[in-house]
């Protein structure tokens, strides 16, 4: 999952979504350093990481992209299931994915400060560029791909990554359709099972 469906799956507490957001940037225990609310947005990205990753349906869509990718196949699969997500927004979202984007956006800006310094200097290219919405299309999609993999300097190969995901679109939708319930459904009995907004 990318920062769409992380930002989702946080529900309606701000700082849960930034904690999501930003939890890649922060490792091992540093998580403790940030406010209560903050924590628990990253511990919920790290389970929903731990399930993804151990997930059949997952693995299912990463294996073609895999001869070509290697382990860059993992971040396209996450990119291909946040393009289904803003695809599908009205089925799963009644706010506009447009308002929905610009109003995180806001919080983000708002909350700055806490910000971890990684996140602190893509902040203005995510806002500017309007990542979250850009996903919705094959071209925005290809565009924020191209940023990506000129980042490792065309190793990724991912500039080419729209490539599968036209050629196996209707079977990738599906996968993903499937994968998203099963996941918010498995979110939804860690929150129960631990607690977790009580913590």
């Amino acid at each position: 999952m990318n920062f769409l469906a992380h930002i989702y799956l946080s529900g309606e507490n701000e700082l849960i979504k930034i904690g999501n957001f930003v939890a890649d940037s922060v490792r091992g225990k540093q998580y403790l350093d940030y406010p209560l609310d903050i924590q628990k947005g990253i511990k919920l990205h790290r389970e929903i990481d731990t399930y993804t990753d151990q997930h059949p349906i997952w693995r299912q869509t990463k294996k073609p992209l895999v001869p070509r990718y290697n382990h860059y196949a993992a971040v396209l699969v996450d990119m291909y299931y946040d393009h289904f997500l803003a695809q599908q927004w009205d089925t799963y979202c009644n706010i506009p994915l447009e308002v929905y984007a610009a109003t995180f956006y806001e919080s983000l800006e708002r909350n700055y400060a806490v910000l971890p310094p990684k996140v602190q200097q893509f902040l203005p290219i995510l806002l500017k560029e309007n990542w979250l919405v850009l996903y919705q299309d094959i071209d925005g999609l290809k565009y924020i791909l191209t940023k990506m993999d000129g980042r490792t300097k065309g190793i990724s190969k991912m500039s080419y990554g729209t490539e599968e995901l036209l050629l196996h679109y209707d079977r990738f939708s599906l996968d993903f359709q499937v994968f998203f319930e099963e996941l918010q459904l498995h979110l939804k009995k860690f929150v129960h099972s631990t607690n977790f907004l009580s913590l």
